[in-house]
């Protein structure tokens, strides 16, 4: 693989196809799907459920269950002395790659955390299973800087998921993600089911230890608003394809496909009132009463 830009994207992802095979065809969940990701970059990809967002996820953390395939593609990370093609590596290769090349932010916290086991030993979990032996206290040290990095008191450590309230466990979920300080951070809509200032303090957390790391950012999401907020450069999905991509700003100046439009048009705005107005009663004649 060589790359053809005067600036190497961190990553690059080449016609990424993902099937799930049904007694009527394959549905192609992700069809045909390129892009690229410099370093340090926030980079978003939005679109309604279904449009193969979270597949593209699944499939470049190699974690697409049967009976989805990737059919094919290629998903090159960049890394020395040379990279990675993700979708070739071996199992043991993505064990060692996950967390600490490439790390995911699943929606759904409470799922994505171990409801019987503290805060403490889920950070330190991962952190063993990369072989990094850590004396007890020095542990204790690094889940302490962890929390704090993500404005969460070193208490929480102690504390069981069922304990934390749904923004505490999103920060939580965003500590074991940037534990092995990683390159890349997939954040799979990681303000679903948050209230709307719950969610600006998850994206501002996000966003701080993204800068702090000098990481790149994918943010799957719905929300456009979030997009606009967080994103630099946005692909927008429809039904498995990538129908458009952009710096944001000239997204949200110039949507160019129909269905970005269409997005566009489903926020709310001050000008003008969206709500729906009951129709129109004629006066009754007294003979029809």
């Amino acid at each position: 693989m060589i790359w053809t830009s005067t600036v190497k994207p961190l990553l690059r992802v080449a016609d990424l196809r993902v099937h799930y095979p049904t007694p009527r065809g394959p549905v192609r969940a992700v069809d045909g799907v390129s892009f690229d990701v410099c370093p340090g970059e926030r980079f978003g990809l939005i679109g309604e459920s279904g449009s193969g967002k979270s597949t593209i996820a699944l499939a470049l953390m190699r974690l697409i269950k049967p009976p989805g395939r990737i059919v094919s593609g290629e998903a090159w990370l960049a890394a020395e002395p040379e990279p990675i093609n993700l979708l070739a590596s071996s199992e043991e290769q993505m064990r060692q790659i996950r967390l600490s090349e490439i790390a995911l932010i699943t929606q759904g916290a409470m799922n994505a955390l171990n409801p019987v086991m503290r805060v403490q030993d889920q950070i330190t979990d991962g952190l063993r299973a990369h072989g990094l032996k850590l004396a007890p206290d020095q542990e204790q040290q690094r889940v302490a800087e962890l929390l704090e990095s993500v404005d969460l008191r070193p208490e929480v450590a102690q504390h069981y998921p069922h304990e934390l309230s749904g923004g505490m466990k999103q920060r939580v979920c965003i500590a074991i993600a940037i534990s092995l300080r990683p390159r890349l951070i997939i954040a799979d809509e990681p303000t679903s089911a948050l209230d709307v200032v719950v969610q600006r303090r998850v994206m501002q957390t996000l966003q701080k230890v993204q800068q702090a790391l000098g990481a790149s950012v994918i943010l799957i999401g719905h929300d456009m608003g979030i997009m606009a907020q967080f994103a630099q450069r946005m692909g927008v999905m429809r039904a498995g394809q990538l129908v458009e991509m952009d710096d944001v700003k000239s997204i949200f100046a110039h949507p160019k496909h129909p269905y970005t439009r269409m997005l566009m048009e489903s926020l709310p705005t001050l000008d003008k009132k969206n709500a729906p107005t009951a129709p129109r009663r004629e006066p009754v004649a007294e003979g029809e009463l």
